[in-house]
């Protein structure tokens, strides 16, 4: 496994490669999409924080989860301000809004303005890119 620090985007493509799933490094590496309600975190409604699965930032919080009906795990927001980054996605004939995490860079899903309230936003975001600790493990 790699290393809980600052350090996680500068590992290189080997690293990656020892560390995260095929599917994992397709995603959070080469910008893939994991194919709509195939994601193991879609249709969870567990409390808890889902987490990079690259480095284990928390990024979202249960509580704004909702069902979008996209077959991806939808949220409204990130858990805390500078936990998502997002730059522009100009690929596949498209212009959308991308969703990296900021501690080690990996690609998230794409943010589009069709959400609910409070933001609005919904922050489409591929299963394979995180992993879940939930409510009673302590986090």
């Amino acid at each position: 496994m790699g290393d809980n620090d600052k350090s996680d985007g500068q590992k290189s493509d080997e690293q990656w490669r020892e560390q995260l799933t095929p599917e994992q490094y397709a995603v959070l590496r080469e910008k893939g999409t994991e194919r709509p309600f195939t994601g193991q975190l879609n249709d969870n409604k567990a409390a808890g924080t889902y987490v990079c699965a690259g480095c284990k930032a928390a990024l979202f919080a249960s509580d704004d989860k909702f069902d979008s009906g996209s077959g991806w795990p939808s949220v409204t927001q990130p858990k805390a301000d500078g936990r998502v980054s997002e730059e522009n996605d100009t690929t596949h004939g498209m212009v959308r809004t991308e969703a990296l995490c900021s501690s080690c860079g990996g690609h998230l899903g794409h943010i589009f303005p069709d959400g609910p309230a409070p933001t609005g936003l919904r922050y489409c975001i591929n299963s394979a890119a995180l992993d879940f600790d939930d409510a009673e493990n302590g986090n």
